[in-house]
């Protein structure tokens, strides 16, 4: 049986990758919203774990009290009558003060939680600048949470492939002349005076992340062609040799070795195809390279990221660590 902890701490990442993928679908234009949403669910789910971990996984340790004279019960109480828990803005604040939580990360919270309070409750008319705060503050968030994971659970999250994020962000045009409004503009202001102040500049932790795309021309011979978008005549983005074998780094046999020290009950057999097969066309999972690219008949080989790996976990059995 999971520990609490170690529960919410799984429950906290499937809701940040449920905010990457919603973040990342096309065409989706309540995106940074819902983004924003999972993300702090995610986070609260975090530090609830990572605070049940400090005090022995006791549940009431996350209990709000009552000091009221009228109420029976130690603890306050939902509208069903449950416990209620302390938020993310109060677990947060505490874990800085017990030096568990960076500044930074803590700061970037705040500017997600405000984020959350003004669109979940009205909304805002995004334009380019402002929505490319909200770029700098959901990447940032997303590596802080990564960082938090593995410096306190020593969790491993570059199984979800993370890092192609910044590309699957809108990027901001220098071409957009609509005014925002005095809220959105207020917002920028409360986010400038967060990134500012007495936060560690050699903390790994970030309040915002900036981000510069540079799209280059290359004719190297051994560069890998990657598209973006469904558009053939789309200027297309390059993978260096390294940075393609960083993110496809197993060949099948090594795949196989893997999955051999993974699983008790693997077996390089019909089934182990089938599954492998299934998602050999998604590029999340592997990618095929041909002796000459324009001749699909010419001897190729398939690369595989290690994200696969979080598709077979669901059809084999994980040997204990």
């Amino acid at each position: 049986m999971k520990a609490r902890s170690q529960e919410l701490l799984d429950r906290a990442i499937s809701a940040m990758v449920a905010a990457i993928e919603v973040y990342n679908k096309p065409g989706f234009h309540y995106r940074a919203e819902s983004f924003t949403v999972l993300a702090l669910n995610a986070w609260e789910l975090l530090l609830k774990a990572k605070w049940l971990a400090m005090h022995n996984n006791k549940l009431d340790s996350l209990y709000v009290r009552d000091n009221t004279k009228k109420q029976h019960s130690r603890y306050k109480r939902t509208r069903s009558g449950a416990p209620l828990t302390q938020n993310l803005d109060y677990l947060s604040k505490k874990l800085v003060e017990k030096k568990v939580l960076d500044a930074a990360c803590q700061k970037n919270l705040e500017a997600l939680m405000e984020l959350r309070d003004t669109t979940v409750h009205f909304y805002h008319n995004k334009k380019s600048d402002f929505e490319e705060r909200l770029q700098e503050i959901g990447m940032a968030n997303v590596k802080n949470f990564v960082l938090s994971s593995k410096d306190w659970f020593d969790e491993d999250l570059s199984r979800f492939n993370f890092y192609p994020i910044p590309l699957s962000f809108k990027m901001p045009t220098s071409v957009e002349t609509a005014s925002l409004s005095k809220y959105e503009e207020s917002f920028l202001h409360y986010l400038e005076k967060l990134s500012e102040g007495d936060s560690d500049p050699n903390s790994r932790y970030s309040v915002r992340i900036s981000i510069e795309l540079h799209f280059v021309r290359s004719k190297d011979a051994n560069a890998m062609p990657v598209r973006n978008t469904d558009d053939p005549n789309a200027l297309p983005i390059y993978l260096t040799e390294e940075q393609f074998h960083e993110k496809y780094p197993l060949t099948y046999r090594e795949l196989v070795n893997k999955c051999r020290e993974r699983y008790t009950n693997f077996k390089e057999n019909s089934i182990f195809h089938r599954i492998k097969n299934d998602v050999l066309e998604d590029p999340k999972f592997a990618y095929t390279r041909y002796v000459n690219p324009k001749n699909p008949s010419s001897t190729r080989q398939t690369f595989y990221s290690t994200a696969i790996l979080e598709e077979l976990d669901k059809h084999y059995q994980r040997a204990k660590s």
